[in-house]
């Protein structure tokens, strides 16, 4: 069995290594130790990805009443090691993918060799550092509406943001909340003509202009209770919050989803031959795949998807990173003892 480091004396390569351990991470786990490929799963900053902070998942198949983030992932992971995936916390600071074998510099020192690289490092969402935040994200304070909208039937809702995100996110919400409010800090949207002019012609959706979100209210136990906003005439409030124009205002609501969008987490692959997209997410090539624009690199999962990123979709994108790496290893050996 291969290890995962090098050394001085004993380099050694391994076959796959899988960077992200959130649900397209584990996924692509499970196959490429199925197929006896010893994959090694670098777990990251955040073991487990953006799932670990969703209380209640009802929308995976096969849970029918529903079943949590963490426990998800724990169960993922359990059935990677079963087939004899190997998992090491590391996060790599950067890829040098100009020839085979890759190499990976971990933060910590050390370097991973490997054949084939599946890249499942996810997308973070952005949050807006209201007061409160840290301790209600997953308890009624959310980043995604389709997949927690439904535990809001009968609320009064916020969506944060004003870009084309927020403005999905709130028509998404009005299948199941009382009432939707977008707070933007400015006094035009960001978002495209199209999904502005949908929002804006909602009857349930209404604006609160030149607002901030301050301070998030409720416990764990109660979920999100409230919130304090700010305004000010000329916008950016908390930019300003010692003027005498600025408003503050606690209000009732029953739930919070933050739409101010996600940063692909790729930075170790921004001085790399990988193409990424303006957006900083991993292109992939046209057509059923996820190989990338280097031989013998794959991607899986939210940091190659910008519009489904959900867990049911980035666990079909892992499966099929691991499938095609097996299939690239497979050609690769047979054309290198081709060329022995």
């Amino acid at each position: 069995m291969n290890t995962d480091s090098t050394t001085a004396d004993t380099p050694t390569t391994r076959d796959v290594v899988i960077v992200g351990s959130g649900i397209a991470g584990l996924s692509a786990a499970v196959y490429a130790a199925r197929a006896d490929l010893e994959p090694l799963v670098l777990e990251g900053p955040e073991p487990g990805g953006q799932l670990t902070l969703t209380t209640d998942v009802e929308n995976y198949l096969g849970f029918p009443e529903g079943i949590g983030g963490m426990e998800l992932i724990q169960q993922g992971k359990a059935q990677a090691e079963r087939f004899g995936a190997e998992f090491r916390h590391g996060t790599v600071d950067a890829a040098h993918l100009e020839d085979q074998p890759f190499e990976l510099a971990l933060a910590s020192g050390d370097t991973i060799r490997t054949r084939a690289l599946i890249v499942a490092t996810g997308a973070s969402a952005r949050w807006v550092g209201a007061d409160g935040e840290d301790d209600l994200m997953g308890y009624g304070l959310s980043t995604c509406a389709t997949c927690d909208g439904a535990f809001h039937r009968g609320d009064d809702v916020l969506v944060i943001g004003g870009g084309d995100s927020a403005m999905e996110e709130a028509l998404f919400l009005t299948k199941f909340a009382d009432s939707v409010t977008v707070v933007h800090r400015r006094d035009e949207l960001r978002a495209s003509d199209i999904m502005a002019r949908r929002a804006r012609e909602h009857d349930a959706i209404e604006f609160r202009w030149n607002t901030e979100l301050l301070e998030i209210h409720g416990s764990q136990g109660t979920g999100v209770t409230g919130a304090t906003l700010v305004s000010h005439p000329d916008g950016h409030p908390t930019a300003t919050l010692d003027d005498h124009e600025v408003d503050r205002e606690r209000i009732d609501v029953g739930g919070i989803f933050y739409g101010v969008g996600h940063i692909p987490n790729t930075d170790f692959l921004e001085k790399t031959p990988v193409d990424l997209a303006d957006s900083g997410h991993l292109e992939t090539l046209e057509g059923m795949t996820t190989e990338t624009t280097v031989d013998g690199v794959f991607g899986a999962g939210d940091v190659m998807d910008p519009d489904y990123r959900q867990a049911i979709t980035s666990a079909g994108t892992g499966s099929m990173a691991a499938l095609d790496a097996e299939a690239w290893l497979e050609e690769h050996t047979a054309m290198i003892e081709l060329q022995a």
